[in-house]
């Protein structure tokens, strides 16, 4: 079950959806964002094969439908179903207006991490590599440090890096980041968050661009 932590970075993703936007959500954080769109205000699609996603009911739940990450969702009005191929041929092809993605960690350079932890088995490396490719913007979703207390922010992902392409946006529970000219900008502290607290807990340099 989501925490209150985890649902106040996936309200601040949807914050920068537009209208018709074709969204992919990746795993874990990403996935709560369908909470606070309204599903006739942008497409929403999985790379299993499904295009026009949206919650769904206890009582409406059809176990054959599923996401990427094998949680039932629902149909929206209008919805299409194709397969893996036709969905990865969507992303590679440029199809994916906007992918909100989970990670391990981020870099200075806007790089992310998200698919293996050194040491330990690999489930699957899924389609964010596609996903970093293909889509036209890539907003990342993460807590701002670890369970263990340590920064997500380094200065260079110790961890294998899912795609030299520098994301677009990066939303944690204290802050969003820009990627603007080859670097990070500190663009808005979340609520309860505060200068001091983003500085003593993020590794990588960062330009101060609050307003």
């Amino acid at each position: 079950m989501a925490n209150p932590i985890q649902e106040a970075i996936a309200k601040r993703a949807a914050q920068e959806l537009e209208q018709g936007q074709i969204v992919n959500l990746g795993i874990g954080i990403p996935t709560l964002v369908a909470n606070y769109v309204e599903h006739n205000h942008v497409y929403l699609h999985t790379e299993n094969g499904m295009l026009g996603v949206e919650d769904v009911t206890e009582e409406e739940i059809d176990p054959n439908i599923v996401n990427a990450g094998k949680f039932t969702v629902g149909e929206a009005i209008g919805a299409s179903y194709f397969d893996s191929a036709a969905s990865f041929a969507m992303i590679r092809g440029g199809h994916i207006d906007v992918a909100i993605l989970g990670v391990l960690q981020v870099d200075e350079q806007a790089r992310i991490a998200n698919w293996a932890v050194p040491g330990k088995n690999i489930i699957g490396v899924g389609g964010a590599m596609d996903l970093l490719v293909g889509a036209r913007k890539v907003i990342v979703t993460t807590t701002h440090t670890s369970k263990d207390g340590k920064s997500k922010i380094l200065k260079e992902c110790n961890y294998p890096i899912t795609s030299t392409r520098n994301v677009d946006t990066v939303i944690t529970d204290l802050a969003v980041f820009k990627y603007i000219d080859g670097q990070l900008h500190l663009v808005e502290l979340m609520p309860g968050a505060d200068l001091e607290t983003v500085e003593a807990n993020t590794e990588a340099t960062f330009v101060n661009s609050l307003k």
